[in-house]
């Protein structure tokens, strides 16, 4: 599961990267229940903990690293990078692990960034490999993204979700708008219900992290 950002021109230039050739980014094939989606104000636990990276942060380098690892190496959804436009006014968002050998690395990712005043747009979220049976961190990195926005001014939170992940999405309170097709493959645009994102007090820096 991954949002693809509709001004990415370079989506689906890799020979590989024709419909079949996808895997979901953040899990796959785990029945869902009603309760994994109960979650905290922060959607941390003992095993995670997901954060707003600043333009000094230490962590961009294991954040940039999973993007590359997701997006190119393993989805090849890019040749060469998956940065783009967007990541000059993005705010990178991780997800921690504290109880693994990996303690203290990006396990997953996400970006938000304004489109335009109060509205925003979730993009390039990914879970590692290692750690994609575990239902927490994808729907974690949905809460922080959407509720860091909220509490930043976010009247509308918007993202392009794989048509086979809509499902996901409508069962975490995101509505479908339309029908998109990028790089030939479907996709719905959807919006969060900000109404079950209620704000965080996360400060938001002063500028992005790109």
């Amino acid at each position: 599961m991954f949002f693809i950002d509709p001004s990415s021109h370079d989506i689906g230039r890799s020979p590989s990267s024709a419909p079949a050739a996808f895997t979901p980014s953040v899990r796959w094939g785990i029945p869902l229940e009603a309760e994994d989606f109960e979650l905290s104000p922060t959607a941390s636990s003992q095993d995670f903990s997901f954060h707003v990276l600043g333009p000094e942060s230490r962590l961009l380098p294991s954040y940039w690293d999973l993007r590359s690892r997701i997006f190119c190496e393993e989805q090849h959804l890019f040749e060469a990078s998956d940065r783009d436009e967007l990541d000059r006014n993005a705010h990178p968002i991780v997800a921690l692990s504290h109880h693994s050998a990996r303690a203290g690395e990006a396990v997953g990712v996400v970006r938000i960034v304004e489109l335009s005043p109060r509205v925003w747009q979730g993009g390039r979220l990914g879970v590692d490999a290692d750690f994609r049976r575990l239902n927490q961190i994808g729907k974690g990195l949905i809460w922080k993204a959407v509720t860091t926005a909220h509490g930043w001014g976010c009247d509308r939170f918007l993202a392009t979700v794989q048509r086979q992940n809509v499902p996901f999405f409508r069962r975490l309170h995101w509505r479908a708008i339309e029908a998109l097709e990028i790089r030939g493959l479907p996709h719905q645009l959807m919006e969060a219900d900000l109404s079950y994102y209620r704000p965080s007090r996360e400060r938001r820096p002063l500028e992005a992290a790109a």
